[in-house]
C-alpha cells in the first residue's frame, strides 16, 4: 500500500480550474451569448457640472429599440439587439456578441432632479444624462469680515 499525501489545496486548484473553464465556455462558445444572454457595459462618472452622466455601449441598435426610465430614483436601460438574419448560424466560425433582450438598473442618489433627464444615442454610445438639483449643487460662500 502506497501512502499519499493529501493535499487540499491541489483539490482547491482543480475546483477553480473547471470554474474558469466553465466560464470561458459561457463566454466564448458562442451559443449562451448569442441565445440572449448579454449585458452592454456602463460607465457612470460626475461631469465637471456635477451631473451624473450614465454611457452604455449598445452597437448595432437603432435609438426606437432602446428604453431608459427613471422611476423612484432607479435608472434602468433596456432593449434588444436582433441576431443579423442576413447570416445564417451555420455560416458563423464564431459568434461572440450577444443578442436578445437587456435590462441594467442602477440606484441613484436623491440629489438627481428626475424630471431633467436627457438622453442621446450616437455611434453605439447610449449617453444618459442626470442633473443634479440646484439644492444639491456646491456654492460658494463669501466669508465677510
Amino acid at each position: 500500500m502506497t501512502i499519499t499525501r493529501w493535499n487540499p489545496m491541489h483539490d482547491l486548484a482543480a475546483v477553480e480550474v473547471d470554474r474558469l473553464n466553465r466560464m470561458f465556455n459561457t463566454v466564448f462558445g458562442g451559443e449562451p451569448l448569442a441565445s440572449g444572454a448579454w449585458s452592454p457595459a456602463v460607465d457612470i462618472y460626475e461631469a465637471p457640472n456635477h451631473d451624473l452622466v450614465v454611457k452604455a455601449e449598445i452597437p448595432a441598435m437603432k435609438k426606437e429599440d432602446i428604453k431608459v426610465t427613471v422611476e423612484q430614483n432607479v435608472l434602468t436601460i433596456e432593449g434588444e439587439r436582433k441576431f443579423d438574419s442576413e447570416v445564417s448560424r451555420d455560416q458563423y466560425h464564431r459568434l461572440e456578441r450577444g443578442f436578445g433582450a437587456f435590462r441594467r438598473s442602477f440606484t441613484l442618489p436623491a440629489t438627481l432632479d428626475a424630471t431633467r433627464v436627457s438622453a442621446g444615442y450616437q455611434d453605439g454610445v447610449l449617453t444618459v444624462t442626470l442633473p443634479q438639483k440646484a439644492e444639491a449643487k456646491p456654492r460658494q460662500i463669501e466669508v465677510n469680515g
